[in-house]
């Protein structure tokens, strides 16, 4: 297992569980793109497990501060677990929702939202781009789904030293999709649209449009 060390006085954000570690923090160490590695403080003091990245200025992106966690397919399929539990325990109007939302689910660089029967991702860090495919088994492993189509064409994975990709990563299908919201069907293309091929965020904002309209 590769190692970085922190230079003095670098670890106080991990401490606070802030998940990102930039190039001026480390003294030394390093890793392959997306490669796990050890986090170490100034006196060797283990921080957290964290995806290297050969490229981007946030030099690495903790996966874990639990010292006896293993980064593998198990972790992931778990941690995508939760966090689609805990999405899904809300009652929304609507079959189009967020299931991850990378750090704050634990996934730094992974974004994936639910349209009906369709799952659309971004694999935007070079952690989650080494684990693709088990992260994608995991996702339908735990929607019951079947189709995956991925939208990886964000400019900012070029800050990683990734390329654009853009296309089915499971399954296949026509992009041109219907949701249901708040009573109504909205079309989208999850191939064309912005970002994973909707504004999901903007929910509430459709709903009081269409209450005042209707006043």
């Amino acid at each position: 297992m590769k190692t970085i060390k922190l230079r003095a006085g670098k670890e106080r954000s991990l401490l606070r569980r802030h998940p990102w570690i930039f190039e001026s923090a480390i003294e030394r160490g390093g890793g392959d793109s997306g490669e796990t590695v050890r986090v170490e403080g100034s006196e060797n003091q283990f921080l957290g497990w964290a995806a290297f990245s050969t490229s981007s200025k946030i030099r690495a992106r903790v996966w874990s501060f639990d010292e006896t966690q293993r980064i593998d397919a198990a972790f992931f399929s778990a941690t995508i677990a939760k966090a689609i539990q805990a999405k899904t325990r809300f009652l929304i109007p609507s079959d189009g929702m967020r299931l991850i939302h990378g750090e704050s689910d634990g996934l730094p660089g992974l974004i994936v939202d639910r349209y009906g029967d369709t799952l659309v991702a971004q694999f935007t860090s070079a952690g989650v781009e080494r684990w693709k495919n088990p992260i994608a088994d995991a996702l339908l492993a735990h929607t019951g789904l079947s189709k995956l189509f991925e939208r990886s064409d964000a400019s900012s994975r070029a800050l990683e030293g990734l390329t654009e990709v853009k296309g089915w990563l499971r399954g296949e299908g026509a992009t041109d999709l219907v949701l249901q919201e708040n009573g109504w069907q909205l079309a989208l293309d999850i191939a064309q649209g912005h970002k994973t091929g909707f504004y999901l965020d903007q929910r509430d904002s459709r709903k009081n449009s269409q209450t005042m309209r209707s006043v």
